[in-house]
């Protein structure tokens, strides 16, 4: 029995050539915002980075499944989630605080460093129910119906949890300036 080498098609090779394309112009877009996230959920430059390559291996491998275009930014950032979570399921790593970690930012004076780390702890206070949500709003600029997507919930569901979440923040940064104001006068 003879076995022929099968002539890939020109139509296989423009396939691929699109599903390039489409692909890089995923990665060209969406880049930024992918690290954006992950470095929010994991505080660690390393791991983020890991993060967004391991993201876009799974969207290149599954880039077929996207069918709306529209929706790219949203299923990037559930992948980018799924994948943070599979890092806990495959190792434990040192975790960092997100406090600890200094970003330069040469246009920030030190004041506004202090304000932006004093949200930014308050945040991570939140319960994750209500943190996760404002995260992707704040962060990602996601609106409600894409989080709602996101998270696999109702939109009234995630609208409730944004309105607390922000209340629940504004009472604790409210908290936090009385008891500064108090202490320093």
């Amino acid at each position: 029995m003879v076995f022929r080498k099968k002539k890939t098609t020109p139509s296989v090779l423009m396939d691929m050539a699109t599903k390039q394309k489409r692909y890089e112009a995923l990665v060209s877009a969406y880049h930024a915002d992918v690290y954006r996230y992950t470095y929010w959920l994991c505080g660690d430059q390393t791991v983020a980075e890991d993060l967004v390559q391991e993201t876009f291996l799974r969207a290149w491998k599954s880039l077929d499944a996207l069918q709306e275009e529209q929706a790219a930014k949203a299923w990037l950032i559930t992948i980018a989630r799924r994948e943070n979570a599979r890092r806990f399921e495959r190792k434990q790593f040192d975790l960092v605080d997100i406090d600890d970690v200094s970003v330069s930012d040469s246009g920030v004076s030190n004041e506004e460093y202090m304000e932006r780390a004093q949200i930014r702890r308050q945040m991570a206070a939140l319960p994750e129910e209500y943190r996760e949500p404002l995260l992707l709003q704040v962060v990602g600029g996601f609106s409600g119906d894409e989080i709602a997507e996101i998270l696999d919930l109702n939109k009234n569901t995630v609208m409730t949890r944004l309105f607390r979440a922000r209340n629940q923040l504004k009472d604790a940064l409210e908290e936090t300036t009385e008891k500064r104001g108090f202490g320093n006068g």
